[in-house]
């Protein structure tokens, strides 16, 4: 395996966690970054949007439903400098409306993936990973896709054994 980069896209703040809203210091996609950054020796890159996301919670979902109506593509803030350099992608994502953030897919399309491994996970409180592995395999057609990770949001914070377990089988 040569060079990691771990992108993903985390929303800190108002989140629904356990059947409530809460606030987050740190979201829970990035709170699984910052482990498998822990096992793997990765490089993290966080993928952030131009145009915040309103605060309260579900004005955000009512924004990202229409964005995924729309199959809008909103502007980010930052790009990976050497993106050639990397041969394995893990991508972090929340599980939005059954599949990823539009910002992840502006991600994906901003580059070429030919060659390279994507190692998908999404936190979720509920739903799982959705569609959005078939999403990426989409988009990234000379990728090669692995099987993704759902992890709970509520407890991301102990699934280190279950992320290091996941990454030593698609790794």
């Amino acid at each position: 395996m040569g060079k990691t980069l771990i992108a993903f896209y985390s929303r800190k703040g108002q989140n629904y966690v356990s059947g409530s809203i809460r606030d987050l210091k740190v979201g829970n996609t990035e709170v699984a970054a910052e482990l498998i950054k822990g096992i793997t020796g990765g490089d993290l890159f966080k993928i952030d949007t131009v145009k915040e996301y309103p605060s309260d919670y579900t004005e955000t979902t009512e924004v990202a439903k229409d964005e995924l109506r729309k199959n809008g593509r909103p502007e980010l803030t930052a790009k990976v400098d050497s993106m050639e350099e990397y041969d394995t992608v893990i991508l972090g994502y929340p599980n939005w409306w059954s599949t990823m953030p539009m910002a992840v897919f502006t991600f994906l399309e901003s580059y070429d993936f030919s060659g390279k491994t994507i190692v998908p996970y999404c936190t979720h409180e509920g739903s799982g990973l959705g569609h959005s592995v078939k999403d990426i395999a989409k988009i990234c057609p000379k990728a090669k896709v692995t099987k993704g990770l759902a992890i709970h949001g509520t407890g991301v914070a102990g699934t280190g054994k279950d992320i290091r377990k996941w990454l030593d089988e698609v790794l």
